[in-house]
């Protein structure tokens, strides 16, 4: 949005299935010297996410067995998982260079911050939850696919931000689908949400910007955008097997040295 405010928009009567949305603020430009830096500046995030993530793990397990027992998650679950994963989600878009305004040490970030989730207390299906863990496979390996690829060439979008003091469109677009996708599939895993993962090629919405609640909703791709995604998936792809037939070979050279068929 031109003035680099959040702002909640208008809000339409929900579809049969709501899924949870990634709000960012595109910025016009990034500071240099914050992407320079960008990793060590949020080294106390990571230490405050590592502790929060082993609190969210517990959660997610008091949870299942409520959501089993009620068909939902109990008000206070929902509420800290949501919280977890706002903050989760506020960190990693500054770690992956789509903001440069730093994240507050808070669950609950102030109203224009850039970065916002919304995701809606819901009912869930008994039978889903049962079963969770194996539903949501096909859906965890297309998210570490995309995640890993763009890893993969975390240096190059790095030297990018930094030379040009601003992420390219494309890549901004590529790289807002993939943490969107990331943060779709971590709230169907801890049953923040009955709906299941996707639009990792974005909204292909006509939506005219007047409308438009942040960059990311709708999240309208651009060609080289959704290329940019087929690449991190088949770098994740790529990476997968090289780490697969090195692993092998490791271990055949081992069994060939220790003489043991």
């Amino acid at each position: 949005m031109a003035d680099g405010r959040w702002s909640p928009g208008r809000k339409e009567a929900d579809a049969d299935e709501f899924r949870p949305v990634l709000d960012i603020v595109e910025p016009g430009h990034q500071r240099r010297l914050t992407v320079l830096l960008r990793l060590l500046l949020l080294i106390p995030h990571f230490i405050v996410l590592f502790v929060l993530h082993i609190a969210a793990f517990f959660t997610v397990i008091v949870g299942w067995f409520a959501a089993l027992v009620l068909g939902r998650l109990p008000d206070p679950v929902f509420r800290f998982l949501a919280q977890f994963l706002g903050y989760d989600m506020r960190v990693s878009a500054s770690q992956m260079l789509l903001i440069d305004r730093y994240p507050p040490f808070a669950l609950t970030p102030p109203p224009d911050y850039p970065v916002q989730i919304d995701v809606r207390p819901t009912a869930l299906n008994r039978l889903a939850v049962l079963f969770r863990i194996f539903l949501m496979i096909p859906a965890a390996i297309v998210q570490s696919l995309a995640v890993y690829g763009w890893w993969a060439l975390s240096f190059v979008w790095w030297v990018i931000t930094l030379v040009l003091g601003r992420m390219p469109r494309p890549l901004f677009e590529a790289t807002a689908a993939t943490l969107r996708y990331r943060m779709r599939f971590s709230a169907y895993a801890m049953m923040l949400t009955p709906a299941y993962p996707k639009g990792l090629f974005g909204d292909d919405l006509a939506v005219s910007q007047g409308h438009s609640r942040s960059a990311t909703r709708p999240l309208v791709m651009s060609s080289a955008g959704k290329w940019l995604v087929v690449l991190f998936l088949v770098l994740g792809i790529a990476g997968n097997v090289t780490t697969s037939v090195t692993t092998s070979t490791t271990s055949d050279d081992t069994t060939e040295l220790s003489g043991r068929p």
